[in-house]
């Protein structure tokens, strides 16, 4: 049961100028580091929530089908597809009348459609994959809060260079209320 990036986001949640605002930097010497840094606090955040933060398409693994596939990383945007090793082995794309979506709960997920029901596996590994785009469709659909931490962690990170002097010293010391700016947009990881 793995999830698996296929296709990356092609935007940043934050630009480069407010990076470099927020870090009162006016020089473009470390614009590269900032960039990655912005990259860096984007993967972060995505891991802690287990939401998408822009379009990106994901790919799902299961080794059969369960009542409900669960798609991880909120919000949902779409299902490209359903595949599975039938019992003979054969790959086959499962028909999208077969399953039903529900992108309005997070996470989203897919059922059988009524009257339907999930056909039989072929007993191996990684026997059923979906493909589903998730994230928010435009950076301005992000919400302030996760940017705001994003631009905090970024200031640290920026900050604090050495893993020496990380987790025991500066801004790394403790838990900050900073994290607190995450806990209303945290989904549990299920399924």
């Amino acid at each position: 049961m793995a999830l698996r990036l296929v296709t990356g986001p092609s935007t940043e949640p934050l630009t480069l100028t407010e990076a470099k605002a927020h870090l009162r930097v006016t020089t473009t010497d470390d614009d590269t580091y900032i960039t990655a840094l912005i990259v860096a606090a984007r993967e972060n955040v995505e891991q802690r929530l287990g939401r998408a933060l822009y379009t990106q398409t994901l790919l799902r693994t299961l080794d059969a089908f369960p009542d409900a596939i669960i798609l991880r990383r909120s919000p949902i945007q779409s299902v490209s597809w359903v595949k599975y090793l039938d019992g003979n082995g054969v790959l086959q794309l499962l028909d999208a009348a077969a399953y039903s979506t529900d992108f309005e709960s997070e996470p989203g997920y897919v059922v059988p459609a009524y009257g339907y029901v999930w056909p039989t596996t072929y007993a191996s590994i990684n026997a059923v994959t979906v493909q589903y785009v998730a994230g928010y469709t435009t950076t301005g659909a992000i919400p302030q809060t996760i940017k705001q931490w994003m631009l905090m962690r970024i200031g640290a990170l920026y900050e604090v260079r050495e893993a020496e002097s990380g987790p025991t010293s500066g801004s790394f010391a403790k838990p900050s209320f900073v994290d607190g700016l995450l806990e209303r947009y945290w989904l549990p990881e299920v399924g």
